[in-house]
């Protein structure tokens, strides 16, 4: 049942992370740095210290038994995920929930999923079990769906002019938005490295105290400060480039709401690394690799459904919706073969 427990968690998790935007747009007469800089404070420092304070006993002395090249192999990969979820806010900015989302988890699973195995040479393994062999159909089964929902994106992009996309995507740019997702697909997989470069730190959580479920609430802490020192400096950088410090002090915006609604994005956020952790652990150590795909492909799952909802895809014709459909379909199916993967074949 750890299998489905597993991927149940990973559900929640992508749907924290598909849904994390939709906060974040009630945010009004903000610039997108200043609120992007509140997101960030909530999502990468405040609720992750919180979380592993209640869940993590004697958290500080759980990181510091940590070497110093765990330290600061965790916090160096949590700097360069940052860079990668800096630009995913800037992907959603300019493509949109639905397709900003698909590009660029189309990168970040790729290579997540499929580096940390042939780095540790364990991808030989998974070619000798017949549950290996299903678990690699899934993963590569969950890409070609993630293609087939980006396919769908260039489809709707061909057949609606800039007019008729602005209507749902305020700054709507293609070229720009392609690019930044690009950018941050690939960094964005950092995290994944992060978390197995904190692996120690996970290790000295269950022998202090921490249960099993939660051993990974203390990496997050690491991860996420490298996190908020990239987005956090360039969030301020911008507010100096811009002249939009003012914002957090403006009396003639809705300070408080612009405040909950940005601290609410944050909090949703970080709810898919809670979550993904657990799924982590669920899933166990042989197969954690296939974590990153599952998750990719909820959050692209639930983010679609977002961008319909928002009408993202408001005068696609049917033809480009029932491409989007059969995307998303591959991707229901491939999630169920990783998650089965192990309980009837391992």
């Amino acid at each position: 049942m750890s299998a489905f427990l597993g991927v149940l968690l990973h559900a929640i998790g992508g749907f924290a992370a598909g849904s994390f935007y939709i906060p974040f747009k009630m945010v009004k007469k903000w610039s997108w740095e200043s609120a992007w800089f509140v997101l960030g404070v909530a999502a990468w420092l405040v609720v992750p210290m919180l979380a592993a304070a209640v869940t993590v006993p004697d958290l500080w002395n759980t990181i510091a038994s940590a070497d110093s090249g765990t330290l600061f192999w965790t916090y160096f990969f949590g700097v360069l995920w940052g860079i990668g979820g800096l630009t995913f806010g800037l992907t959603m900015r300019y493509l949109g929930v639905s397709l900003g989302m698909t590009v660029a988890l189309g990168f970040t699973a790729a290579f997540g999923t499929l580096i940390p195995p042939i780095y540790y040479g364990k991808f030989g393994d998974l070619l000798n079990t017949q549950s290996g062999l299903v678990t690699l159909a899934g993963v590569l089964l969950s890409l070609v769906g993630i293609a087939v929902c980006g396919k769908a994106g260039t489809m709707k992009e061909q057949e609606l002019d800039d007019e008729a996309q602005k209507e749902s995507i305020a700054e709507y740019d293609l070229k720009k938005g392609l690019i930044i997702a690009s950018v941050s697909g690939i960094l964005s997989a950092c995290f994944a490295f992060a978390l197995q470069a904190g692996g120690p730190i996970a290790k000295a959580a269950i022998e202090l105290g921490t249960k099993d479920i939660f051993q990974n609430n203390a990496v997050l802490v690491v991860i996420l400060l490298g996190g908020i020192t990239t987005n956090g400096i360039w969030s301020l950088l911008l507010n100096f480039k811009n002249k939009t410090g003012s914002d957090y002090t403006n009396k003639n915006t809705p300070l408080t709401k612009n405040y909950l609604w940005a601290s609410l994005g944050g909090l949703t956020w970080y709810l898919q690394f809670f979550f993904y952790g657990m799924g982590v652990t669920f899933l166990g150590k042989k197969y954690d690799f296939a974590s990153w795909s599952i998750h990719m492909a909820f959050i692209i799952f639930f983010s679609n459904l977002w961008g319909m909802y928002f009408k993202e895809w408001k005068g696609v014709s049917k033809k480009t919706e029932a491409v989007l459909f059969l995307g998303l379909a591959i991707i229901v199916v491939a999630i169920g073969m990783i998650g089965l993967a192990g309980y009837f074949f391992g």
